[in-house]
Formats: structure tokens, sequence, C-alpha cells
């Protein structure tokens, strides 16, 4: 409990650095006024402070004293928003086009918060800790630059094992911790195809190539596809959220155009949709006598937990919150996450923390990504307790 009494010390503090970021949400990789938020939020620290090249990020280390074997833990916090305009109500809502609907924001002050506790304890830290702040989580794969800009040997060797905590406007009651081992989020792809015919007129298809037969064609392919290649336990999802063909009912088009999010959950699964969903369209396009490109492109891997990190946190959850505060998920969240590029390289595990609003229903709450999702700020202490916790008993051994 003396970690989550620190913590609540930093509540209020916390409570308004997460409303200041709220107020004034940044994308992508480039978050000037985030990332100074965040470095005047870290003054005074006894911390080694870095920021990214290539984006706006921030690494801070910091060197435990305590005598032992030194280990390295790295402890990350999304910070960029998404483009939406927020419709959540708050009196410190967002203006504009562009929200923290993620509870990124809660994210970033928790990782400060993490900050301040450790570095009041540094004296019991028989290694170092890396705070990774990261820009760009929301479909620009900031997490890949980071490692590739060296965040994971920030303390002068690689890091031990890794923790992040993703906050939920719904799906949990506010303070519950859950995760499981093994795959915790799926993959993510896009399937960009576009079928090459030949245009003519409507009541003449024999006299052109018509695109638009072979790339529906492909659509339903794709869905019997999932089902006879790949192993029900071991399942993977075909969306098609595009599709573009046409200006007029008489008129058949020179192309077709579609585009896909495609999930799966193991690094199996990944390798095959990747190569085997092109092979599908280029098939269908062959029999059409038509020409096609298509190629599906990685965004983000699976995220995979170890499994004696997912312990380890169950028994610091109980530990420092008290019985009832953990469920293990029975099943992976189909939501992706670029801590997939960390927890490739590094032992460790994402684990979510409801942040629900107390007068909304978790069921029935809007979720994350809604322009009317909201969170519960007065989760902060508990994730900033956890952080800290897994700092602390990771650097003890």
């Amino acid at each position: 409990m003396a970690v989550l009494d620190d913590a609540r010390t930093h509540q209020d503090d916390l409570v308004q650095l997460r409303r200041a970021l709220h107020r004034e949400p940044e994308l992508g990789l480039q978050l000037p006024r985030t990332q100074e938020r965040v470095l005047a939020a870290l003054d005074g620290l006894p911390l080694d402070i870095g920021t990214g090249e290539s984006l706006t990020s921030v690494t801070a280390v910091l060197h435990g004293t305590a005598a032992g074997a030194r280990k390295s833990v790295l402890l990350r916090g999304d910070m960029d928003a998404l483009p939406v305009a927020e419709r959540s109500g708050s009196d410190f809502a967002a203006a504009g086009e562009t929200m923290h609907a993620c509870g990124h924001d809660l994210h970033t002050s928790m990782l400060v918060g993490a900050a301040r506790v450790l570095s009041e304890k540094r004296d019991h830290l028989a290694g170092d800790v890396v705070f990774m702040f990261q820009p760009g989580e929301e479909g620009f794969d900031g997490a890949a630059h980071m490692v590739k800009e060296g965040v994971l040997d920030a303390a002068g060797r690689r890091a031990d094992a890794a923790l992040a905590i993703h906050v939920t406007s719904g799906m949990l009651p506010a303070g519950l911790f859950a995760t499981r081992p093994g795959p915790v989020m799926s993959a993510a792809d896009v399937l960009r195809v576009t079928v090459r015919g030949a245009g003519g007129h409507g009541s003449s298809p024999h006299r052109a190539k018509d695109p638009i037969p072979a790339a529906c064609e492909m659509v339903t392919a794709l869905q019997t596809f999932v089902t006879r290649r790949f192993d029900i336990f071991d399942p993977v999802v075909i969306t098609i959220g595009a599709f573009h063909a046409g200006t007029q009912h008489n008129i058949i088009p020179d192309s077709a155009y579609f585009e896909a999010t495609v999930r799966s959950f193991s690094h199996a699964a990944h390798a095959q949709i990747l190569s085997e969903s092109e092979q599908v369209c280029r098939g269908i396009a062959a029999a059409h006598g038509l020409e096609v490109d298509a190629e599906c492109a990685e965004l983000y891997p699976v995220t995979i937990n170890t499994a004696a990190e997912v312990a380890a946190v169950e028994a610091m959850i109980a530990d420092v919150h008290g019985d009832g505060r953990y469920v293990e998920l029975p099943n992976p969240v189909a939501g992706s996450e670029d801590f997939s590029r960390v927890l490739d390289q590094v032992p460790g595990a994402m684990v979510f923390l409801g942040a629900t609003l107390p007068e909304r229903d978790p069921a029935t709450a809007p979720f994350n990504h809604s322009p009317e999702a909201a969170f519960n700020d007065a989760v902060l202490s508990d994730g900033v307790a956890l952080y800290a916790e897994f700092a602390l008993r990771t650097l003890s051994h």
C-alpha cells in the first residue's frame, strides 16, 4: 500500500496535467506542445532526459542507487490524440477537430506520476527505469521510431522488462485492471486492391472489361477464404471498409478500388494473411482477364504478453490494490497497439485499466475513439502505483 499512498500524493497535480493535455490535443509524430508540458512536468527530477530526432518523443532515465545486479525496466505512455471532434460534454473538452478520445492524456500523466514516485525511491532501485513518452501510436507507428532511435537501450543496456497501461472509457468498471498472457491485442494490416479493366457502355459489357464484378467476387472470396484457410481457434478478421467504383449507372468504369482492415492474433496467421490475401485477389483477377494491384501492408504486429510478467502484474495488483481489482481477459482485444514493437524484443505486458465515469454503465458507455468517450481521472493514481510497483519489484530481484 505504501506505493499507492505515494501515488495519491500526486493525484491533484496529475489531474491538472491530464486536463491541460486534454484541452490541447495533438496528432501524429509531432506533438510540440505536449512534449513541452511533459518536459516541464519532469523538471527538477533526477532524470537523464533526451528527445527524439524524427518525432517529439521524450525518453527519461532514472538511475537507481541501490546495490545489486543492475537491471533495466521500461515504462511506456503514449501521448497523441485522434482526429475526432469531441462531444464528451466535459468542462475541459477540446475545441476543434482533435480529441484525446483514447485516453493517452491519462497515460502521459500516469507516466509523469510514476517518474515522480520512483525518483523519490531511487535508493530502492537496483537498476534503471526508462520512461518512454511516445507520440504517434494512433497509426503512425511511433514505437517503431523510438525503438529505431534506441529507447530499448536508453539505460545503457537492453531493458529486462516492459509495461504499458491503457485506460478504457467503457468495458471495465473504473479501477479494474485486466490483461491476459499470450496474445492480448491483434495485429492490424490494411489490404488495398485496385482492379483494372476497360471501361465501356453498361448495355454492352462484352465490349468492355468490367472490374466491378471481379472486385465484388474478391470481397466475397476473402470472407470465405478466412474460414477455410485459417484455424478457427486462431482467427482472422477481414472487413471491407471502403469500396469505390464508377460514376453513373450505365457506364462501366476502368477500375474499381477497395480496402480492408485485416486482424490476426498470432505471428503465424499474421504472416500467412499478409501474403495469401493478395494471392486471392490476383487469382480472381486472372480468371476475369483483368489486371490487379493488391497489397496487404503491415501496420502493427500482434501484441503478445509474456506469462511471467502477467503473473507478476496480477500479484502486484492484489498486493497494492487489494482483492477483486484484477480480471483475466478471456480473449484478446481486436484493437491493435504499437507497444507490440517493444514486446517483440522485451518481456512485458500491456494492461488495461477501467476508467469508466461513475454515472456510466461500462457495458454501454461510449468506448475509446468515440467522440463521446470520457475518462475518469480518479484512476490516475491507480496507474501510477502499478507502474511504480512494477519497476520496484523488477529491480529488486
